[in-house]
């Protein structure tokens, strides 16, 4: 009988990191949520204080607009200070490594061993990594940092407030286009909507459970916006 080959599997070609781009999306998920919840509240407890739509819509832009910024501005000083600490690891890493080549070698030997190799195999690839790269080998084993691919705070920046803001244009056009008659409840349907999509992407990305997920941030959702309309109809004003 002949013997049969056994199928080869090509190796799988990564280009990037996933991880860093799943991070994306995270973040960019909830940064929509924050908007549409954000926001949400904020025009139906106007819209039940008052029926006046130039008074919603203001109120609406401005939450916007102060949100966005917000968003960007806390962003921004989160990833300068991590960027800035990834930095003075690189630095502190290059230092060592000039001035300490020998316990730099023998820290690395120790991480290989750790990772369940023989102090004689351990030896070899850390040797074999010095002759090639050493800083590349350390800042990889023991920091686990790309230096090439360091997140940009401007792009963090951007990323969540243009994220935010598409999620409160949301409930900002559910409540201004329907009649005064059903525009809280139709605001309640579009944000309970949007907020089940975000969760279920979210989920996803995470490989979480998609009910527990949606029903975590549709009840947030549905809570801050009954909070804010009873605040308003306590607090009603007549409109023009």
């Amino acid at each position: 009988m002949a013997k049969m080959e056994k199928p080869t599997r090509h190796p799988e070609q990564h280009h990037g990191d996933p991880g860093a781009k799943l991070n994306w999306l995270r973040a960019g998920v909830l940064g929509a949520n924050d908007g549409i919840v954000s926001i949400a509240g904020l025009v139906v407890g106007v819209a039940g204080a008052t029926q006046s739509l130039p008074i919603i819509f203001t109120a609406g832009l401005a939450g916007i607009i102060a949100g966005a910024i917000s968003m960007a501005a806390g962003e921004y000083v989160s990833v300068s200070s991590s960027r800035d600490t990834e930095e003075a690891l690189l630095q502190k890493e290059k230092y060592e490594l000039q001035h300490f080549p020998d316990e730099e070698f023998e820290e690395l030997v120790r991480i290989y061993q750790g990772k369940g190799l023989s102090r004689k195999t351990a030896e070899q690839v850390a040797h074999e990594l010095h002759e090639k790269d050493a800083y590349a080998a350390h800042i990889d084993a023991e920091l686990n940092i790309d230096p090439d691919n360091l997140t940009n705070p401007w792009h963090a920046a951007f990323a969540s407030s243009t994220s935010f803001v598409a999620g409160a244009i949301i409930p900002m056009l559910a409540v201004m286009f329907p009649p005064s008659a059903i525009r809280i409840p139709f605001t309640f349907g579009a944000v309970v909507l949007a907020l089940a999509l975000t969760g279920t992407i979210s989920a996803k990305v995470g490989n979480a459970s998609v009910w527990q997920a949606v029903i975590r941030v549709v009840s947030g959702g549905i809570l801050a916006m009954v909070i804010t309309y009873f605040i308003g109809r306590l607090f009603g004003v007549s409109g023009v």
